[in-house]
């Protein structure tokens, strides 16, 4: 008959250890495949600019020598590609020379934030190519299709979930990580020689850890501004922001001066930057607007854009101080919006000023200046752009890759140790050690203080709050079978 083991009254110390043991070895087990398959595909991602520019050479380069012809008669070249009229969603002049302007058609069967983007020889106005683009980095299909993997597994909004059940639960693994190493270490006690199997489970352990010791700042890098992004965390720390002020400032776009500068959840308050000194006389082609279609208290009037506004805009925002090789400009609809001209240059120093321009008057609505953001703003810009490899240029993509090999290696290393360290299945009861067993140890006290954190992160983190609802039910269930095994055993 075999005695089951009799429960050991355990200090506050070794009950928190053993708890969080538990803990990082169900996030290891369950959550660590999310955390590889996020840690590879980004990895793959960061790698992708050079390729991009070889893959897309046709269409992003040429090697055209001579004057650049107005950027309207750029525009104009690729609008005749199209039989009907096509609505500009946005142009960006060619930042340098041997390099294209792309004007971006807006195209509804593409899905949101997609664009198709017409490349066009800003010297001989020839048409090198379509393609579509996504998001304010303009990234082409090749690239797109990497960042859908990384982000969802290319199955829309549902597999976001699994990417920020990774970035939920990184943070935790790695600071828990760092404790039971902290707290783990033993002096060496001479070079004793170890057997072939726990010799091979001290080599994995020591590689785990010592990886983990490495890897924890990124790793804690990248699961925060993972999180910023996030489906269901990332709504919650949006609205945190907008209640600390904490959101990045955005140029006010309406003509209307009764109308706020911007919305509390997406923009700041903008002081007024100087007029333009261009008037309206002196620009005679702006976009055309009827008498009937002037601003009403109903509805906006629709208002046609014409190709030459895009020169006028564009000299405008110049004059003011948007000197960055790389811009986008955007045109209004509406009789009541403002056009807007922003720098996106995302590199080192960062360049990501703003302008919102009248286009019949030529006058400057709004500015916004990054030197002027406000901190966390800053730090949000900086983290989503070391996070996506392109702050820093290829030291940031060198960076990136390492950390993203490491990170799978680790995680390698802690699968190994567990096969290693796995308990023989002799047909003997199963010395079950649950989440259950090792908090009945804790301390009423720091029970209290562990559930009032861990119901904190719960509703601040919801897929958090379901996958530790998920461990703890498996968990309960191993507890059960295990009573009941012990008890059956016993009575034989």
């Amino acid at each position: 008959m075999i005695q089951p083991a009799v429960a050991t009254k355990m200090t506050a110390k070794a009950a928190s250890i053993a708890l969080l043991k538990r803990i990082h070895f169900y996030i290891g087990l369950f959550v660590g495949p999310f955390i590889f398959i996020a840690a590879l595909t980004g990895t793959l991602y960061v790698l992708t600019p050079q390729l991009e520019n070889h893959l897309y050479a046709d269409v992003l380069f040429t090697s055209s020598k001579g004057d650049v012809q107005p950027l309207s008669r750029q525009i104009e070249a690729a609008l005749a590609t199209r039989e009907e009229r096509a609505q500009i969603f946005a142009v960006r002049p060619a930042p340098a020379p041997g390099e294209t302007t792309r004007v971006m058609l807006s195209d509804p069967e593409l899905g949101a934030s997609k664009s198709k983007a017409v490349f066009v020889d800003p010297v001989t106005l020839d048409i090198k190519g379509e393609e579509t683009v996504y998001g304010t980095s303009g990234i082409l299909p090749f690239r797109t299709w990497l960042d859908e993997l990384h982000r969802e597994l290319l199955l829309g909004d549902i597999g976001r979930n699994y990417s920020e059940l990774a970035a939920t639960w990184l943070w935790v693994a790695a600071l828990g990580g760092m404790i039971l190493w902290a707290t783990g270490r033993q002096p060496t006690r001479g070079k004793r020689k170890l057997s072939g199997a726990v010799a091979k489970q001290h080599r994995s352990r020591r590689w785990h850890s010592w990886l983990g010791v490495s890897l924890l700042v990124g790793m804690l890098f990248l699961s925060v501004t993972g999180l910023t992004w996030s489906q269901w965390a990332g709504g919650n720390i949006g609205v945190l922001r907008a209640e600390m002020g904490w959101m990045t400032p955005s140029v006010a776009t309406s003509l209307n001066a009764d109308a706020p500068a911007a919305p509390a959840d997406e923009h700041a308050e903008h002081s007024m930057a100087e007029h333009s000194s261009m008037s309206m006389a002196d620009m005679p082609d702006m976009p055309e607007m009827s008498s009937d279609s002037m601003p009403s208290k109903t509805a906006p009037a629709a208002v046609n854009v014409l190709p030459v506004t895009f020169d006028h805009v564009l000299l405008a925002a110049r004059k003011v101080g948007i000197d960055a090789s790389k811009v986008e400009i955007r045109p209004a609809y509406t009789a009541d919006k403002a056009w807007t001209v922003t720098e996106v240059n995302r590199g080192w120093p960062t360049q990501v000023d703003a302008v919102s321009v009248n286009p019949y008057s030529l006058a400057i609505i709004d500015h916004t200046e990054f030197a002027h953001f406000p901190l966390l703003a800053k730090l949000t810009r900086w983290g989503v752009d070391a996070h996506m490899g392109i702050l820093f240029g290829i030291w940031n993509q060198i960076l990136l890759v390492l950390f993203g090999l490491g990170l799978c290696l680790m995680i390698g290393w802690g699968y190994r140790l567990w096969w290693l360290r796995r308990p023989a299945m002799n047909g003997n009861p199963h010395p079950a050690i649950t989440l259950m067993q090792t908090w009945r140890n804790v301390p009423a006290l720091l029970q209290w203080v562990i559930a009032i954190i861990t119901l904190i992160l719960a509703v601040s983190l919801p897929l958090m709050g379901v996958s530790l609802f998920i461990f703890l039910l498996i968990d309960v269930i191993r507890w059960v079978r295990h009573k009941n095994t012990s008890r059956v055993v016993s009575v034989n």
